[in-house]
Protein backbone atom coordinates (compact mmCIF):
# COMPACT_ATOMS: atom_id res chain seq x y z
CA UNK A 1 0.00 0.00 0.00
CA UNK A 2 2.41 2.71 -1.24
CA UNK A 3 2.11 5.81 1.55
CA UNK A 4 1.40 3.62 4.35
CA UNK A 5 2.50 5.37 7.90
CA UNK A 6 2.91 2.81 10.86
CA UNK A 7 2.99 4.77 13.95
CA UNK A 8 4.54 3.56 17.05
CA UNK A 9 3.10 5.48 20.39
CA UNK A 10 6.08 4.15 22.68
CA UNK A 11 10.12 4.64 22.43
CA UNK A 12 10.69 2.06 25.17
CA UNK A 13 11.84 -1.92 24.19
CA UNK A 14 9.05 -2.72 22.35
CA UNK A 15 8.83 0.31 20.28
CA UNK A 16 12.31 0.89 19.80
CA UNK A 17 12.89 -3.17 18.22
CA UNK A 18 9.78 -2.67 15.99
CA UNK A 19 10.77 0.42 14.74
CA UNK A 20 14.23 -1.11 14.32
CA UNK A 21 12.87 -4.66 12.57
CA UNK A 22 10.06 -2.99 10.39
CA UNK A 23 12.16 -1.05 8.97
CA UNK A 24 14.23 -4.18 7.17
CA UNK A 25 10.66 -5.71 6.62
CA UNK A 26 8.43 -3.36 5.18
CA UNK A 27 8.54 -1.39 1.72
CA UNK A 28 10.56 1.31 1.44
CA UNK A 29 7.81 3.46 1.30
CA UNK A 30 6.17 2.76 4.01
CA UNK A 31 6.38 5.15 7.29
CA UNK A 32 7.10 4.34 10.24
CA UNK A 33 7.12 6.60 12.60
CA UNK A 34 7.88 6.56 16.60
CA UNK A 35 5.80 8.82 18.61
CA UNK A 36 7.66 9.16 22.33
CA UNK A 37 7.83 12.05 24.70
CA UNK A 38 11.65 11.10 24.84
CA UNK A 39 13.93 10.77 21.69
CA UNK A 40 15.83 7.82 23.26
CA UNK A 41 15.27 4.09 24.84
CA UNK A 42 16.00 3.65 28.69
CA UNK A 43 18.03 0.49 29.27
CA UNK A 44 16.06 -0.19 32.78
CA UNK A 45 18.08 -3.46 33.71
CA UNK A 46 21.02 -1.38 33.95
CA UNK A 47 19.02 1.74 35.99
CA UNK A 48 20.55 -0.06 39.99
CA UNK A 49 24.25 0.46 38.04
CA UNK A 50 23.53 4.15 37.79
CA UNK A 51 22.09 4.45 41.43
CA UNK A 52 25.60 2.55 42.65
CA UNK A 53 27.71 4.95 40.40
CA UNK A 54 28.85 1.30 38.72
CA UNK A 55 27.96 3.15 35.06
CA UNK A 56 27.78 6.55 33.81
CA UNK A 57 24.18 7.71 33.15
CA UNK A 58 24.52 8.40 29.28
CA UNK A 59 24.93 5.40 28.70
CA UNK A 60 21.92 3.74 29.58
CA UNK A 61 20.09 5.77 26.85
CA UNK A 62 20.26 5.06 23.08
CA UNK A 63 18.56 7.83 20.90
CA UNK A 64 16.30 6.60 18.88
CA UNK A 65 16.94 7.77 15.61
CA UNK A 66 20.59 5.98 16.06
CA UNK A 67 18.71 2.72 16.35
CA UNK A 68 15.91 2.70 13.63
CA UNK A 69 17.49 5.45 11.49
CA UNK A 70 14.83 5.43 8.53
CA UNK A 71 11.99 5.86 11.13
CA UNK A 72 11.04 9.74 11.71
CA UNK A 73 10.82 10.14 15.67
CA UNK A 74 8.42 12.71 16.85
CA UNK A 75 9.22 13.67 20.63
CA UNK A 76 5.88 14.82 21.56
CA UNK A 77 3.45 13.99 24.40
CA UNK A 78 0.18 12.36 22.80
CA UNK A 79 -3.00 13.97 24.03
CA UNK A 80 -5.24 12.09 22.57
CA UNK A 81 -6.10 8.97 20.17
CA UNK A 82 -8.91 9.04 17.21
CA UNK A 83 -9.28 5.46 16.88
CA UNK A 84 -11.80 5.91 14.03
CA UNK A 85 -10.25 8.36 12.45
CA UNK A 86 -7.08 6.98 12.61
CA UNK A 87 -5.48 10.37 14.32
CA UNK A 88 -2.97 10.73 16.83
CA UNK A 89 -3.14 14.34 18.54
CA UNK A 90 -0.03 16.01 20.32
CA UNK A 91 0.88 18.97 22.18
CA UNK A 92 4.27 20.52 21.12
CA UNK A 93 5.44 24.20 20.32
CA UNK A 94 1.37 23.87 19.43
CA UNK A 95 -1.66 21.36 19.02
CA UNK A 96 -0.63 18.91 15.90
CA UNK A 97 -2.04 15.74 14.42
CA UNK A 98 -0.85 12.57 12.92
CA UNK A 99 -2.51 10.82 10.64
CA UNK A 100 -1.89 6.73 10.48
CA UNK A 101 -2.70 3.57 8.80
CA UNK A 102 -1.52 1.27 11.28
CA UNK A 103 -1.09 2.06 15.03
CA UNK A 104 1.16 0.08 17.64
CA UNK A 105 0.30 0.60 21.03
CA UNK A 106 3.82 0.11 23.15
CA UNK A 107 3.67 3.17 25.64
CA UNK A 108 4.37 1.09 28.87
CA UNK A 109 3.16 1.27 32.27
CA UNK A 110 3.20 4.31 34.65
CA UNK A 111 5.02 3.02 37.92
CA UNK A 112 1.77 3.14 40.61
CA UNK A 113 2.80 5.73 43.55
CA UNK A 114 -0.94 5.38 44.79
CA UNK A 115 -0.28 1.87 45.97
CA UNK A 116 0.56 2.62 49.37
CA UNK A 117 -0.59 5.40 51.87
CA UNK A 118 1.77 7.98 51.40
CA UNK A 119 4.36 6.58 49.03
CA UNK A 120 3.75 9.08 46.56
CA UNK A 121 4.96 12.07 48.85
CA UNK A 122 7.74 10.31 50.78
CA UNK A 123 9.35 7.19 48.86
CA UNK A 124 11.49 7.64 45.68
CA UNK A 125 10.25 6.20 42.63
CA UNK A 126 12.56 3.68 40.35
CA UNK A 127 11.34 3.69 37.22
CA UNK A 128 13.60 6.28 35.05
CA UNK A 129 16.77 7.62 34.76
CA UNK A 130 16.10 10.71 36.43
CA UNK A 131 15.15 8.64 39.33
CA UNK A 132 18.44 6.54 39.30
CA UNK A 133 20.04 9.60 39.71
CA UNK A 134 18.57 11.28 41.93
CA UNK A 135 18.63 8.31 43.99
CA UNK A 136 22.17 8.62 43.92
CA UNK A 137 22.09 12.14 45.14
CA UNK A 138 20.18 11.20 48.11
CA UNK A 139 22.82 8.13 48.73
CA UNK A 140 25.86 11.19 48.54
CA UNK A 141 23.56 14.03 50.19
CA UNK A 142 22.63 11.15 53.10
CA UNK A 143 26.18 10.83 53.44
CA UNK A 144 27.75 14.12 53.76
CA UNK A 145 24.71 14.69 56.20
CA UNK A 146 25.78 11.89 58.60
CA UNK A 147 29.17 12.69 58.71
CA UNK A 148 27.96 16.21 60.29
CA UNK A 149 25.73 14.50 62.77
CA UNK A 150 26.90 14.44 66.37
CA UNK A 151 23.68 11.93 67.57
CA UNK A 152 24.21 8.37 66.95
CA UNK A 153 20.48 7.58 66.70
CA UNK A 154 20.01 10.43 64.18
CA UNK A 155 23.14 9.40 61.89
CA UNK A 156 21.88 5.83 61.96
CA UNK A 157 18.50 6.80 60.54
CA UNK A 158 20.06 8.98 57.85
CA UNK A 159 22.33 6.21 56.52
CA UNK A 160 18.73 3.71 56.46
CA UNK A 161 17.87 3.01 53.60
CA UNK A 162 14.66 1.01 52.92
CA UNK A 163 13.75 -1.10 49.77
CA UNK A 164 10.48 -1.95 48.75
CA UNK A 165 9.94 -4.78 46.96
CA UNK A 166 12.00 -8.05 46.66
CA UNK A 167 11.65 -8.27 42.84
CA UNK A 168 14.70 -7.83 40.18
CA UNK A 169 14.52 -4.24 40.73
CA UNK A 170 14.64 -4.37 44.38
CA UNK A 171 16.98 -6.81 44.91
CA UNK A 172 19.09 -5.49 42.38
CA UNK A 173 19.23 -1.83 43.63
CA UNK A 174 19.39 -2.80 47.29
CA UNK A 175 22.38 -4.44 46.73
CA UNK A 176 24.05 -1.82 44.43
CA UNK A 177 23.17 0.66 47.13
CA UNK A 178 25.37 -1.64 49.60
CA UNK A 179 28.22 -2.20 47.67
CA UNK A 180 28.21 1.39 46.90
CA UNK A 181 28.17 2.58 50.74
CA UNK A 182 30.98 0.03 51.47
CA UNK A 183 33.27 1.83 48.53
CA UNK A 184 32.33 5.17 49.62
CA UNK A 185 32.90 4.51 53.46
CA UNK A 186 36.70 5.09 53.27
CA UNK A 187 36.17 8.52 51.80
CA UNK A 188 33.66 9.26 55.05
CA UNK A 189 35.89 8.56 58.44
CA UNK A 190 33.39 10.14 60.42
CA UNK A 191 31.03 6.89 59.49
CA UNK A 192 31.55 3.40 59.65
CA UNK A 193 29.88 0.67 58.13
CA UNK A 194 27.97 -0.29 60.95
CA UNK A 195 26.19 2.98 61.17
CA UNK A 196 25.14 2.35 57.85
CA UNK A 197 22.45 -0.39 56.52
CA UNK A 198 19.99 -1.70 53.47
CA UNK A 199 16.67 -2.87 54.16
CA UNK A 200 14.56 -4.60 52.18
CA UNK A 201 11.02 -5.26 52.24
CA UNK A 202 9.24 -8.01 50.60
CA UNK A 203 5.47 -8.89 50.89
CA UNK A 204 6.16 -12.17 49.63
CA UNK A 205 7.74 -15.45 51.33
CA UNK A 206 10.65 -15.72 49.10
CA UNK A 207 12.34 -12.64 47.32
CA UNK A 208 13.08 -12.86 43.19
CA UNK A 209 9.65 -15.06 43.21
CA UNK A 210 10.21 -15.14 39.68
CA UNK A 211 13.16 -17.38 39.73
CA UNK A 212 13.76 -20.93 41.63
CA UNK A 213 12.96 -21.72 45.16
CA UNK A 214 16.83 -22.46 45.53
CA UNK A 215 17.72 -19.35 43.65
CA UNK A 216 15.58 -17.15 45.90
CA UNK A 217 16.89 -18.72 48.93
CA UNK A 218 21.08 -18.39 47.23
CA UNK A 219 19.95 -14.62 47.21
CA UNK A 220 18.82 -14.18 50.09
CA UNK A 221 21.74 -15.85 52.39
CA UNK A 222 24.35 -13.99 50.27
CA UNK A 223 22.69 -10.65 50.89
CA UNK A 224 21.88 -11.11 54.57
CA UNK A 225 25.64 -12.29 54.82
CA UNK A 226 26.58 -8.86 53.50
CA UNK A 227 24.72 -6.99 56.09
CA UNK A 228 21.81 -6.76 54.53
CA UNK A 229 18.55 -6.81 56.78
CA UNK A 230 15.95 -8.36 54.03
CA UNK A 231 12.36 -8.94 55.54
CA UNK A 232 9.84 -11.34 54.11
CA UNK A 233 6.24 -10.98 54.45
CA UNK A 234 6.58 -7.25 55.45
CA UNK A 235 3.86 -5.97 53.53
CA UNK A 236 3.47 -1.55 53.77
CA UNK A 237 0.41 -0.02 54.99
CA UNK A 238 1.83 3.48 54.78
CA UNK A 239 4.90 5.56 54.80
CA UNK A 240 5.83 9.29 56.27
CA UNK A 241 8.66 11.43 56.08
CA UNK A 242 10.77 8.99 58.81
CA UNK A 243 9.67 5.19 58.55
CA UNK A 244 7.24 2.65 56.48
CA UNK A 245 4.31 1.28 58.83
CA UNK A 246 3.81 -2.36 58.13
CA UNK A 247 0.36 -4.12 58.16
CA UNK A 248 1.78 -6.11 61.52
CA UNK A 249 1.89 -2.25 62.92
CA UNK A 250 5.39 -2.85 63.62
CA UNK A 251 7.44 0.64 62.24
CA UNK A 252 10.79 0.35 60.18
CA UNK A 253 12.94 3.70 60.21
CA UNK A 254 14.97 4.79 57.51
CA UNK A 255 16.27 8.05 56.01
CA UNK A 256 15.62 7.21 52.43
CA UNK A 257 12.69 4.89 50.87
CA UNK A 258 13.09 3.57 47.39
CA UNK A 259 9.67 2.19 46.15
CA UNK A 260 9.83 -0.55 43.41
CA UNK A 261 6.66 -1.78 43.34
CA UNK A 262 3.79 -1.23 41.44
CA UNK A 263 2.39 -0.06 38.02
CA UNK A 264 -0.67 1.64 36.76
CA UNK A 265 -1.89 1.64 33.04
CA UNK A 266 -0.76 4.71 30.99
CA UNK A 267 -3.38 7.40 31.19
CA UNK A 268 -3.64 6.80 27.18
CA UNK A 269 -4.23 3.03 27.46
CA UNK A 270 -6.85 3.75 29.83
CA UNK A 271 -8.85 6.77 28.36
CA UNK A 272 -9.44 4.12 25.05
CA UNK A 273 -12.98 2.23 24.64
CA UNK A 274 -10.45 -1.42 23.85
CA UNK A 275 -11.07 -4.72 25.78
CA UNK A 276 -8.72 -5.01 28.94
CA UNK A 277 -7.49 -7.15 31.58
CA UNK A 278 -5.83 -5.28 34.55
CA UNK A 279 -5.20 -1.95 32.26
CA UNK A 280 -3.56 -3.83 29.57
CA UNK A 281 -4.95 -4.43 26.41
CA UNK A 282 -6.00 -7.77 25.00
CA UNK A 283 -4.80 -9.01 21.80
CA UNK A 284 -5.70 -11.46 19.60
CA UNK A 285 -2.98 -14.23 19.14
CA UNK A 286 -0.93 -12.17 16.64
CA UNK A 287 -0.75 -9.08 18.61
CA UNK A 288 -3.83 -7.25 16.59
CA UNK A 289 -6.63 -5.41 18.88
CA UNK A 290 -10.10 -7.32 18.77
CA UNK A 291 -12.21 -5.17 16.64
CA UNK A 292 -10.17 -2.74 15.38
CA UNK A 293 -8.39 -3.70 12.16
CA UNK A 294 -4.62 -1.89 11.91
CA UNK A 295 -4.70 -1.18 15.21
CA UNK A 296 -1.82 -3.37 17.29
CA UNK A 297 -0.33 -3.95 20.84
CA UNK A 298 2.36 -5.09 22.88
CA UNK A 299 4.89 -4.70 25.69
CA UNK A 300 3.76 -4.17 29.06
CA UNK A 301 0.86 -1.79 28.01
CA UNK A 302 -0.41 -5.35 26.67
CA UNK A 303 -2.24 -8.34 27.46
CA UNK A 304 -0.87 -11.27 25.18
CA UNK A 305 -1.01 -14.55 25.09
CA UNK A 306 1.74 -16.93 24.58
CA UNK A 307 0.87 -19.73 22.28
CA UNK A 308 3.90 -21.71 23.70
CA UNK A 309 2.51 -22.23 27.16
CA UNK A 310 -1.09 -20.95 26.73
CA UNK A 311 -0.69 -17.84 29.52
CA UNK A 312 0.03 -14.61 29.38
CA UNK A 313 3.20 -12.59 28.47
CA UNK A 314 4.88 -11.08 31.77
CA UNK A 315 5.75 -7.69 30.90
CA UNK A 316 9.33 -8.50 30.87
CA UNK A 317 12.06 -6.88 28.22
CA UNK A 318 12.78 -10.34 26.86
CA UNK A 319 8.80 -10.51 26.32
CA UNK A 320 9.20 -7.32 24.51
CA UNK A 321 11.41 -7.28 22.12
CA UNK A 322 10.52 -10.88 21.29
CA UNK A 323 6.99 -9.46 20.59
CA UNK A 324 8.61 -6.96 18.79
CA UNK A 325 10.21 -8.85 16.23
CA UNK A 326 6.87 -11.03 16.13
CA UNK A 327 5.03 -7.99 15.31
CA UNK A 328 7.38 -6.84 12.92
CA UNK A 329 6.79 -10.00 10.58
CA UNK A 330 3.14 -10.04 11.27
CA UNK A 331 2.69 -6.34 10.28
CA UNK A 332 4.62 -6.56 6.76
CA UNK A 333 2.32 -9.78 6.07
CA UNK A 334 -0.29 -7.67 6.63
CA UNK A 335 0.52 -4.91 4.39
CA UNK A 336 1.17 -7.85 1.72
CA UNK A 337 -2.14 -9.65 2.24
CA UNK A 338 -0.68 -12.93 3.42
CA UNK A 339 -1.75 -14.37 6.67
CA UNK A 340 -0.47 -13.03 10.32
CA UNK A 341 0.43 -16.08 12.79
CA UNK A 342 0.11 -15.98 16.83
CA UNK A 343 3.17 -15.06 19.17
CA UNK A 344 4.62 -18.32 20.38
CA UNK A 345 8.09 -17.71 22.54
CA UNK A 346 9.93 -19.95 24.77
CA UNK A 347 11.34 -18.34 27.47
CA UNK A 348 15.33 -18.33 27.70
CA UNK A 349 15.43 -17.84 31.13
CA UNK A 350 16.08 -14.83 34.38
CA UNK A 351 19.30 -13.16 35.62
CA UNK A 352 19.26 -11.07 38.71
CA UNK A 353 22.55 -9.65 40.23
CA UNK A 354 22.35 -9.42 44.01
CA UNK A 355 25.79 -7.11 44.94
CA UNK A 356 29.44 -7.71 45.32
CA UNK A 357 29.95 -9.49 41.73
CA UNK A 358 27.70 -12.12 42.42
CA UNK A 359 23.99 -13.26 40.53
CA UNK A 360 21.72 -15.51 40.40
CA UNK A 361 20.68 -17.08 37.15
CA UNK A 362 18.55 -19.94 35.42
CA UNK A 363 19.22 -20.04 31.69
CA UNK A 364 18.03 -22.88 29.03
CA UNK A 365 16.94 -24.69 32.35
CA UNK A 366 20.49 -24.64 34.25
CA UNK A 367 20.64 -22.78 37.44
CA UNK A 368 24.02 -20.78 38.05
CA UNK A 369 24.85 -18.55 41.47
CA UNK A 370 27.52 -16.67 42.35
CA UNK A 371 30.73 -15.01 39.96
CA UNK A 372 29.79 -16.94 37.43
CA UNK A 373 26.11 -16.01 37.06
CA UNK A 374 27.69 -12.29 37.51
CA UNK A 375 29.97 -12.50 34.47
CA UNK A 376 26.90 -14.62 32.78
CA UNK A 377 24.52 -11.85 33.82
CA UNK A 378 27.11 -8.60 32.34
CA UNK A 379 27.90 -10.63 29.45
CA UNK A 380 24.08 -11.09 28.08
CA UNK A 381 22.96 -7.84 29.39
CA UNK A 382 26.57 -6.16 27.01
CA UNK A 383 24.74 -7.79 24.30
CA UNK A 384 21.40 -6.43 24.85
CA UNK A 385 22.67 -2.55 25.46
CA UNK A 386 21.63 -1.01 21.85
CA UNK A 387 23.85 0.48 19.76
CA UNK A 388 27.63 -0.91 19.26
CA UNK A 389 29.18 2.45 20.50
CA UNK A 390 27.36 2.13 23.68
CA UNK A 391 28.49 -1.33 24.48
CA UNK A 392 32.07 -0.64 23.68
CA UNK A 393 31.26 2.57 26.61
CA UNK A 394 29.47 0.03 29.26
CA UNK A 395 32.63 -2.39 29.06
CA UNK A 396 35.21 -0.49 29.58
CA UNK A 397 33.25 1.01 32.45
CA UNK A 398 32.66 -1.88 34.01
CA UNK A 399 36.24 -2.43 33.80
CA UNK A 400 37.10 0.63 34.88
CA UNK A 401 34.80 0.28 38.07
CA UNK A 402 36.24 -2.97 39.36
CA UNK A 403 40.04 -1.21 39.40
CA UNK A 404 39.10 2.18 40.70
CA UNK A 405 37.46 4.07 43.49
CA UNK A 406 33.38 4.90 42.92
CA UNK A 407 32.68 7.91 41.58
CA UNK A 408 30.91 9.86 44.61
CA UNK A 409 30.61 13.06 43.40
CA UNK A 410 27.02 14.70 44.24
CA UNK A 411 25.75 15.90 40.90
CA UNK A 412 23.55 18.81 41.75
CA UNK A 413 22.40 19.49 38.36
CA UNK A 414 21.84 23.39 39.75
CA UNK A 415 20.95 26.00 36.79
CA UNK A 416 22.40 29.52 37.19
CA UNK A 417 19.89 31.58 38.03
CA UNK A 418 18.62 34.00 35.81
CA UNK A 419 17.03 37.60 36.99
CA UNK A 420 15.92 40.65 35.52
CA UNK A 421 17.20 43.71 36.29
CA UNK A 422 15.64 47.45 35.24
CA UNK A 423 18.25 48.78 32.49
CA UNK A 424 19.35 52.28 33.56
CA UNK A 425 18.36 54.67 31.15
CA UNK A 426 20.99 56.06 28.66
CA UNK A 427 22.07 59.45 29.87
CA UNK A 428 24.11 59.72 26.61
Amino acid sequence: MPGTRIAILGGGFAGATLAAALQRRVPDDCRITIVSKENHITYNPLLAEVVGASILPGHVVAPLRQIARHAEVCMVPVTDIDLEERRLHYLGEGPGTIDYNHLVLACGVNANLQLVPGMARYALPMKTLGDALFIRNRILLRLEQASLQTNPRLRRWLTTFVVLGGGFSGVEVAGEIADFLRASLKYYPALKLEDCLVRLLHAGDRILPELSPSLSQFALKKMTRRGLDIRLHARAARIDAHSVQLQDGERVPGGTIIGTIGTTPNPLIESLPLLKDRGRVRTNPDLSVPGHPGLWALGDCAHVMNAWNDEPAPPTAQFATREATHLARNIAASLRGKETRPFDFKPLGALSTIGHHKAVAEVFGLRLSGFVAWLLWRGVYLLKVPTLARKVRVFFEWNWGMLFPADIAHLGFTRTRRTTTRQAPDSR
